[in-house]
C-alpha cells in the first residue's frame, strides 16, 4: 500500500508540472500533440491514449515520468522542427522562456496549495516544552527543569519550539523568560553562551544557546484567519526552497557527500514511511519533494527545463539560435549525466537499505 501511495504523490507532481507547461504552450497557440504519464523510454508504445480536440493524452507503464511534447519540438529529431504559427519553434524567445518556467513554477504552487491544506486540516509544529537540559548549561543554572514550558523570550510571545532559537540567536545579553511549571509563570533571567552546533547540513558552526532540547510532543497550530493559512503556506513554501536550493549549494561545495546523495528508491521508501505516519505528513512530504522537482528542473542542465532555458537565453543575447550540432551534442551530454545521476543515486539507495 506504501508504495502505491508513493507512485500515486510522485504521478501526481509530475502530472502537475507537465500541466504547467501545458497551460503555458496553449496560451502562447503552441499545440500539444501528446500529453503523456510515464516515460516511453523502454515501452515505445503506451498502454491507453486518448485523442482529446488536437492533443493526445497517453499513459505509458513506466510511471515515474511525464512529458508534454509540442509541435516542432524534439530534442533528439531535429527534422521535426517547424515554423508553423502553431510550432514551439516559432515562438519568440521569451516566450519559450515562459512556456519552460510553467513547470517548475507549478511545482512550487503546487507545495503552496499542499502547505494551505495542512494548515485547513490542522497544521503542527514542535512544542515549546523542554526536554533535556545539558549539564552546567545557562538553563541548568537558572533553574529550567524538564516540562517547564517556554512562553516568552524577552516579551516576545513563544508558540512553536522555533521560535526560541530564533529570539535567542538575534539577542544581545542576558534574556528574560517566562516559563510555565504546573499551572504557575515564572520569570527567570538567563545569560547565553556561545558554544559549538552543527547545521542541518553537517557544517560546524558557534551560536548562542541555552543548553536545552524539545520534550518531542506536537501541537496544534492557530490559523485562525484565511491570512493565517496563506502566511503559514507561504512561510513553509519559502522555507521548503530555501532548504533544497541550500542543499545542492553545499552538495557543489562538498560539504554534503556525495554519498547522501538519494535517488527514486529513497523518495517511494521515505513517501511508504511518510503515508504510515499520517495525511499531514504525507502532504508535507510530497510538498517538499514537489519543490524539489520545480528547483532540480531549473538546473543548467541540457535535457532539462533550465538547460533549455539557457538555450533561449543564449538566442536573446546573441540574436541566434545555438547550432543544430551543438544543441545535439549537449542535450545528448545532459542526459547521459542524469542518466548517470540516476544510477548513481539508486546505487546509493541499494547501498543504504542493504547497510541497515
Amino acid at each position: 500500500m506504501g508504495i502505491l501511495t508513493s507512485i500515486l504523490v510522485l504521478s501526481v507532481l509530475i502530472v502537475f508540472h507537465e500541466f504547467g507547461h501545458f497551460l503555458a504552450a496553449r496560451y502562447f497557440g503552441v499545440r500539444v500533440e501528446e500529453f503523456g504519464l510515464g516515460m516511453p523510454i523502454i515501452f515505445t508504445k503506451p498502454l491507453a491514449k486518448k485523442k482529446y480536440k488536437d492533443t493526445t493524452y497517453s499513459f505509458y507503464p513506466m510511471l515515474l515520468g511525464g512529458f508534454v511534447r509540442m509541435k516542432g519540438q524534439d530534442d533528439f529529431d531535429l527534422s521535426k522542427k517547424s515554423d508553423d504559427p502553431d510550432s514551439y519553434m516559432s515562438k519568440r524567445p521569451w516566450q519559450k522562456i515562459v512556456i519552460l518556467l510553467a513547470g517548475p513554477f507549478a511545482n512550487i504552487l503546487l507545495a503552496f496549495l499542499l502547505y494551505t491544506a495542512i494548515a485547513i486540516i490542522g497544521a503542527e509544529a514542535l512544542s515549546p516544552s523542554v526536554g533535556a537540559i545539558s549539564k552546567e548549561s545557562p538553563a541548568q543554572k537558572a533553574g529550567i527543569l524538564k516540562n517547564d514550558k517556554i512562553i516568552a523570550i524577552n516579551d516576545q510571545k513563544v508558540t512553536k519550539w522555533e521560535d526560541i532559537g530564533k529570539i535567542i540567536t538575534s539577542s544581545n545579553g542576558s534574556l528574560r523568560v517566562v516559563i510555565k511549571r504546573g499551572d504557575k509563570l515564572h520569570n527567570i533571567v538567563i545569560t547565553p553562551y556561545i558554544s559549538n552546533a552543527k547545521t542541518i547540513f553537517g557544517e560546524k558552526i558557534r551560536k548562542k544557546m541555552i543548553g536545552i532540547a524539545p520534550s518531542g510532543e506536537f501541537i496544534k497550530l492557530k490559523l485562525n484567519s484565511l491570512s493565517d493559512i496563506l502566511k503559514y503556506s507561504w512561510d513553509q513554501t519559502i522555507w521548503a526552497t530555501g532548504i533544497i536550493v541550500r542543499s545542492l549549494q553545499k552538495l557543489i561545495e562538498g560539504i554534503i557527500p556525495a554519498d547522501q546523495m538519494g535517488g527514486i528508491v529513497s523518495i517511494v521508501q521515505v513517501t511508504s514511511q511518510a503515508s504510515a505516519v499520517g495525511i499531514t505528513t504525507l502532504l508535507a512530504l510530497a510538498a517538499l519533494i514537489s519543490v524539489n522537482l520545480g528547483v532540480l528542473n531549473l538546473l543548467p542542465i541540457p535535457a532539462l527545463d533550465g538547460g533549455h532555458i539557457m538555450f533561449n537565453l543564449y538566442e536573446m543575447v546573441f540574436k541566434r539560435a545555438p547550432s543544430e550540432r551543438v544543441f545535439y551534442n549537449l542535450t545528448l551530454a545532459g542526459w547521459a549525466l542524469l542518466l548517470s545521476l540516476m544510477v548513481f543515486t539508486t546505487y546509493n539507495d541499494i547501498a543504504r537499505i542493504i547497510g541497515g
